[in-house]
């Protein structure tokens, strides 16, 4: 192989390393334009402003898709995973929720009381409520059933709420019910509820608990502070005749 040959050989290896050092940075190029630009994954940002220690649900925040690249690793990409949580601090709107934004509800706050009491599944709101949530907490007490109460007409058949906006802290799992003295349960099926209450609130929980033929739970919406009413607490039969 005489020199010239030489020289074209390696002219023609230094071409191929030159191609392929070419090609490998344009696919570094393309690589690093893909990740600025896709694939995209989804997030959630705030549709609001939401002040500190608000409940979190999925109507505060709208899906937005955005290249993987720029989601940070704590972005929240299931809302699930705000389930019973609140915001940690102020968020303003159009902020990508994160999931240090958001904190585990307290479970007491001072004053308050933790009790709990079985609901029956079908009576209560078992599979829709969730810690954090609040709720309206219903008796029903029979005529003859009220803890000896009498007015000048005698015992009534009666629904009371005894307790609004209750705040739930935990929801056990559901079980199986022994039947009552009086036989008057209508599931065989219970939940645990876990209300944190006052301590005046707590005794008419615990008096319902004694005394009344049922037990129901009514999910308030998210946000409403509604005062109940004189007169709106205790309804009786007589009030639509």
């Amino acid at each position: 192989m005489n020199s010239r040959q030489r020289r074209g050989i390696i002219l023609l290896v230094l071409s191929v390393v030159c191609a392929i050092a070419a090609f490998a940075g344009v696919v570094s190029v393309i690589n690093d334009v893909e990740s600025k630009v896709g694939p995209e994954q989804a997030a959630y940002e705030l549709k609001d402003d939401v002040d500190a220690y608000t409940k979190l649900d999925a109507g505060q925040f709208r899906k937005v898709s955005m290249p993987k690249r720029w989601i940070p690793s704590t972005a929240v990409r299931d809302l699930d995973e705000i389930n019973g949580r609140i915001a940690a601090t102020n968020l303003k709107k159009g902020s990508l929720l994160q999931k240090d934004m958001t904190a585990d509800v307290p479970d007491l706050r001072p004053g308050q009381l933790e009790i709990a009491i079985m609901i029956d599944a079908e009576t209560g709101v078992a599979g829709k409520i969730r810690p954090g949530d609040t709720v309206n907490i219903f008796a029903t007490f029979a005529a003859d059933n009220q803890g000896g109460r009498a007015d000048a007409n005698g015992t009534r058949a009666s629904s009371q709420i005894i307790v609004s906006n209750a705040r739930i802290i935990h929801v056990g799992d559901t079980k199986s019910l022994e039947p009552d003295r009086d036989k008057v349960r209508r599931s065989s099926q219970g939940v645990a509820i876990t209300f944190a209450l006052s301590p005046m609130d707590a005794q008419r929980v615990a008096y319902a608990e004694s005394f009344a033929t049922h037990v129901r739970l009514a999910l308030v919406a998210p946000g409403d502070k509604t005062a109940l009413k004189p007169g709106e607490r205790t309804y009786t039969l007589d009030q639509d005749q």
